[in-house]
């Protein structure tokens, strides 16, 4: 009788897909192999990792290194339940955390896989704010259409009225009406959101990003200082420039506003590529994380979980239209905007799915 040999799966592609943060170091603890749930978990990429020392590719480490000496110097593992691991001022990331030492070749190392204990509630997270999107877009559009009737209607009567009393006294009270009701026409459409769907086209997010902080600076002029840390290794995506740019242009823009008046006021775009990442409940083996971060004084908490509902805003003079536009934008790419804010530190991100070769 003969048998056929079962296919083998190779340990790398079982790694690549696991939920798990795996990463391997060597005796000298730098970084030997760092899967895509480490990368998501920790916020590196793999091309900036490999080879560099831990505590440096993986600044969440870097209070731990001198018990991860010790392992490696008796070659004993340990676990940690429930640590929490910060990378400078970030918000921490809490994980149980197995150290077990393996021998690479002739030197012993370590393997760390670190299981996040919040990803369950980031995904929460992202359920509620498509519920949140939906529940304001639903409505918006209603509000936006009830007003849209008799507007309409307004207009259309003072028009009637400058026919009939053409004089320059009754013209000048009937051009007001008009405009406000143009004006009132044109909050309503912004309400609405685009008319049209994206426009795919092959788009370098880098680029979109470069015309962003270009608009920006020239508005700012010298006072805002606007930093870059993009990760060069991100493919090109399928998407609608114009919309993307008008996403990240209106969370910018707010950044730019919370920092008038600020000492040293400093504005940075930041990107990174995500594995295995859930963007409001579907799982992408890939996607781009665009971040716009400012060090202004925060948004306040109250207001923080209700920041994408239209007509929320910080500013007397803000029409609370910019956020749940870009919103709309981003969500209309299959992406997400996120929003994470403490006094010094408001971080927006933009995640969209990477397309997979």
């Amino acid at each position: 009788m003969k048998f056929t040999p079962r296919p083998r799966l190779k340990a790398e592609s079982v790694l690549e897909s696991t939920t798990t943060g795996v990463l391997a170091v060597d005796g000298r603890l730098c970084v030997g192999h760092i899967n895509p749930a480490a990368e998501n978990l920790f916020g590196v990429s793999e091309g900036h990792a490999l080879g560099e020392p831990l505590h440096i590719a993986v600044p969440h480490f870097a209070q731990h290194m001198e018990r991860l000496r010790d392992a490696v110097a008796t070659t004993s593992g340990f676990i940690e339940r429930e640590l929490e691991m910060r990378r400078g001022q970030d918000r921490p990331v809490t994980v149980d955390l197995v150290v077990t030492p393996v021998l690479f070749g002739k030197q012993h190392g370590l393997v760390m896989e670190a299981t996040p204990l919040d990803r369950h509630l980031r995904i929460s997270r992202d359920e509620w704010l498509q519920a949140q999107f939906d529940a304001g877009r639903q409505l918006v559009r209603g509000l936006a259409h009830e007003i849209k009737n008799p507007l309409g209607g307004i207009r259309g009567a003072a028009q009637l009225l400058e026919h009939e009393f053409p004089d320059s006294l009754h013209r000048e009270y009937t051009r007001v009406i008009m405009r406000e009701a143009d004006r009132l026409q044109n909050l309503v459409d912004r309400m609405l959101g685009p008319s049209r769907m994206p426009v795919r086209d092959t788009l370098n997010v880098h680029a979109m990003l470069e015309h962003v902080r270009h608009l920006i600076e020239a508005e700012a002029g010298e006072w805002l200082t606007v930093d870059r840390d993009y990760d060069p290794s991100i493919p090109d995506i399928e998407a609608d420039r114009e919309q993307l740019v008008q996403a990240a242009l209106n969370i910018a823009r707010n950044a730019m506003q919370a920092l008038e008046g600020r000492d040293d006021p400093h504005l940075t775009l930041r990107t990174r590529v995500r594995r295995q990442h859930t963007i409001a409940g579907t799982l992408h083996r890939m996607a781009v994380q665009i971040d716009i971060e400012d060090n202004g004084p925060g948004i306040p908490a109250q207001l923080l979980e209700k920041i994408f509902y239209p007509m929320v805003t910080t500013r007397a003079s803000g029409s609370g239209l910019g956020l749940p536009i870009s919103q709309y934008l981003v969500h209309g790419h299959g992406g997400i905007i996120e929003c994470h804010s403490r006094a010094g530190c408001t971080t927006f991100s933009i995640y969209l799915p990477l397309p997979v070769s």
